[in-house]
């Protein structure tokens, strides 16, 4: 039964939040996240540890909220929550000065007893939040709060109030997983005397690895694009935890960040030169000219501004940028670079700065300010990463009608669409293999269509920059997977209007996800399941069970006109006459006697493994129950074969009408060629005996409702005694029809050929 008032109530658990902390995308991820799910009429509570670089501001708004004590390994640790109200989100600051008043929140060789301590005391406030929040889903991000999953599990599972808690872990970077010695195993985690968590939490001899232990306890799983999430099953990108991975990639899906659409607004930015809008970019023409000014570069309108906002390191793509920076600038397009990183990579850009003046510049530093004038300045934006798990910087380009050019990797093909020069279609510009020259192919396809195609040009970035990479959309997808994991809670009808926009794509777009469902749905951990599949899986399953239920009542309606048999042969019936829709189309077709006598024959060389299942569900009646199941989920594959696109047209009768005249016109093409081949190599007296043994398979297709256990024995009994004779008659047949070797095995497996071959015998 649906809870018609609870909201679906959120713990998010992060080492870092911006706007309190943040080194990189999961400080954005926590910061704009929750604010999107509240708005999306969930309730969310985000812990964050409370550092002491966060600003006094922030400190000062704060208030006491609890304190406990938290047992780690041997020790007990003071553990203080401080409440803070902020964009309708709460916040909750776990507070330990002996742990997190530091300069920096990571670095330090005692991280992995800070972060063992952030994660048991996550897991512990959930005892100690505001009245009447209990919560629904612990969201743990990164190796700094994986271990969350595993206290809960271990720790606190038979606690009445931690029943309803389900865990969702999320991967931003596979890179960085929290490896440290085994020693802390019993020091700090206190779980070495615990054999299967002490087995899952190692990675080798004598070290353990932290987000391990999250993959294999939570619930489900997400990270943070499709692409990656396909990408980090594999030993290339997996970074060694490839294997446990895919063991467990029914619980995984990628879901893409967003970005703040309000703090990225070209129309509304105070940090840029000019505003423009998608419709009215003269602004971004005066933008690129004071950047051009203030970097040393030609003034010209006329030639291509292209950019890199990005740590200068190996993963950036930065080999491939020293590669073919050479060739780019020579080809009279203009390149400007900020950012810190390696030291190569630093002195590289500063050579090419020297060599080309007026069209290279290389600001080696960091300079948030001058990032956003590049962003809205900036032709287009080059981004040509060995992996990117999502990318924002890509995100951002789009926003202010910047094109970027992208290695197809990660969030980066999932968000870029390749330009088409035939349909027009795309928003930047991609090329796929890590190789210099293919990405200077990509930046001069780019710099030509610039020059010699600007009307199609301006149709790129107007289509680039009406791109919805809100945080609405990605959080309408987490939402779906918490409401599938908590069935029994209601979601709200403004949320449930939004999701049902992208349903019918998804069911589109991924109809094998109607095939799995119901069989998940009846394991004792269904809730591990929505993570199995793709984004739109939580999408999908509510249309497809409402179109594969009302196929199976248009089946059953028919069917009981002519009988009253239970649920179960009912089911059984459709089964079968799926199965056998060669046979029946074609009994109502001129050519019946032929027809009805083949089903036997034809059976076992196109669908025997189909005909064994179907006979074991007919015939075993011991296990009625387990074979229904069986039956069902057949029947669920078979709708899903043969009608793909059903949840897009949710009418029963338009559905059904042109789905039938598809599978009769494919089933009837075969029989049809085998009829033919008969009619020219079988005599008269074929054909008498074949109408003399036609009542019998009429009485058969007549009778079915009736008489529902005895069709499959009969069927049994005409298989096997073809089989026979097919082996030790063909020589005998060859004198009879003067047709190929083909012809005339077709007629031997019938039973009234036989009598025909012992007729001419006698004569």
């Amino acid at each position: 039964m649906a809870e018609t008032n609870k909201k679906m109530q959120i713990v998010f658990a992060s080492a870092e939040c911006a706007p309190f902390v943040k080194t990189g995308g999961l400080g954005d991820v926590a910061g704009s996240l929750p604010a999107a799910l509240v708005r999306a009429g969930a309730e969310v509570i985000v812990m964050v540890p409370k550092y002491a670089t966060i600003k006094d501001e922030y400190k000062a708004q704060m208030e006491h909220f609890s304190d406990f004590y938290v047992s780690l390994g041997w020790r007990n640790e003071y553990c203080g929550l401080e409440k803070l109200e902020h964009d309708g989100v709460t916040y909750m600051f776990i507070d330990n000065e002996r742990y997190f008043a530091r300069d920096y929140p990571y670095g330090f060789f005692d991280d992995g007893e800070r972060f063992a301590f952030f994660s048991k005391a996550i897991t512990e406030s959930l005892q100690h939040l505001p009245s009447g929040f209990e919560c629904d889903i612990l969201h743990c991000n990164d190796w700094q709060t994986a271990l969350a999953p595993v206290f809960l599990r271990e720790f606190y599972q038979g606690l009445p109030l931690y029943k309803r808690v389900k865990t969702v872990f999320s991967i931003h970077n596979v890179a960085f997983q929290g490896q440290f010695s085994d020693t802390v195993m019993e020091d700090i985690l206190g779980v070495a005397h615990i054999p299967a968590a002490a087995s899952q939490l190692r990675c080798d001899a004598c070290s353990i690895n932290y987000m391990l232990g999250a993959l294999r306890y939570a619930d489900a799983i997400t990270t943070v694009s499709p692409t990656y999430a396909n990408e980090i099953q594999t030993p290339e990108f997996g970074e060694g935890l490839d294997g446990v991975l895919r063991e467990r990639s029914y619980a995984l899906q990628g879901i893409l960040n967003g970005i703040d659409v309000a703090g990225f607004d070209p129309a509304t930015d105070k940090r840029i030169a000019a505003n423009y809008t998608a419709e009215d970019r003269s602004g971004k023409a005066v933008c690129k000219a004071k950047l051009q000014e203030e970097l040393g570069l030609e003034v010209r309108d006329d030639r291509p501004l292209m950019v890199m906002v990005t740590r200068l390191t190996r993963q950036k793509g930065m080999d491939l940028v020293m590669y073919a920076l050479d060739r780019i600038l020579s080809g009279g397009v203009q390149v400007a670079v900020l950012g810190t990183g390696d030291r190569d990579y630093e002195d590289g850009l500063r050579y090419f700065q020297d060599k080309y003046p007026g069209t290279m510049a290389a600001r080696i530093e960091f300079d948030p300010a001058l990032s956003q004038r590049m962003y809205a300045a900036a032709d287009m934006f080059l981004m040509p990463s060995k992996f990117e798990p999502c990318g924002l910087s890509q995100i951002i380009a789009m926003r202010y009608g910047t094109l970027p050019i992208v290695r197809e990797t990660g969030g980066l093909k999932d968000t870029v669409i390749p330009y088409n020069e035939f349909t027009g279609e795309g928003t930047g510009f991609s090329f796929t293999n890590f190789n210099g020259d293919e990405m200077g192919d990509a930046v001069f396809r780019a710099a030509r269509l610039f020059w010699d195609n600007r009307d199609a040009w301006n149709q790129l970035v107007t289509q680039a920059m009406s791109q919805d990479f809100s945080w609405t959309r990605s959080a309408d997808k987490y939402l779906d997977l918490y409401f599938f994991m908590h069935p029994e809670i209601e979601r709200p009808a403004a949320v449930t209007e939004v999701a049902a926009v992208d349903e019918p794509a998804a069911a589109e777009a991924e109809p094998a996800a109607t095939v799995t469902e119901p069989a998940a749905a009846e394991e004792p951990k269904a809730e591990e399941k929505p993570a199995a599949k793709a984004e739109v899986k939580p999408d999908a399953k509510p249309a497809a069970k409402k179109t594969t239920a009302r196929k199976t009542t248009a089946k059953k309606a028919t069917a009981s006109k002519t009988t009253a048999a239970k649920a179960t042969t009912a089911k059984a019936t459709t089964t079968r006459k799926r199965k056998t829709a060669a046979s029946k189309k074609a009994a109502e077709a001129e050519v019946a006697p032929e027809v009805k006598a083949e089903p036997a024959a034809k059976a076992p060389v196109k669908t025997a493994a189909k005909k064994t299942t179907t006979t074991k569900t007919t015939t075993a009646k011991k296990a009625t129950a387990t074979k229904s199941t069986t039956t069902k989920a057949a029947t669920t594959k078979a709708a899903a074969k043969t009608t793909p696109k059903a949840a897009v047209k949710p009418a029963d009768k338009v559905e059904e009408a042109p789905s039938e005249p598809k599978a009769k016109a494919a089933v009837e093409a075969k029989p049809a060629a085998k009829t033919t081949t008969r009619k020219r190599s079988t005599t008269t007296a074929k054909k008498t005996t074949t109408k003399a043994a036609a009542p019998k398979a009429e009485a058969k297709d007549e009778d079915k409702p009736a008489v529902k256990a005895e069709p499959t024995p009969k069927v049994a009994e005409v298989k096997t005694a073809p089989k026979a004779k097919v082996k030790t008659e063909p020589t005998k047949e060859t004198p009879v029809s003067p047709a190929t070797p083909a012809e005339e095995k077709a007629p031997t497996k019938k039973t009234s050929v036989r009598k025909a071959t012992a007729t001419r015998k006698r004569h």
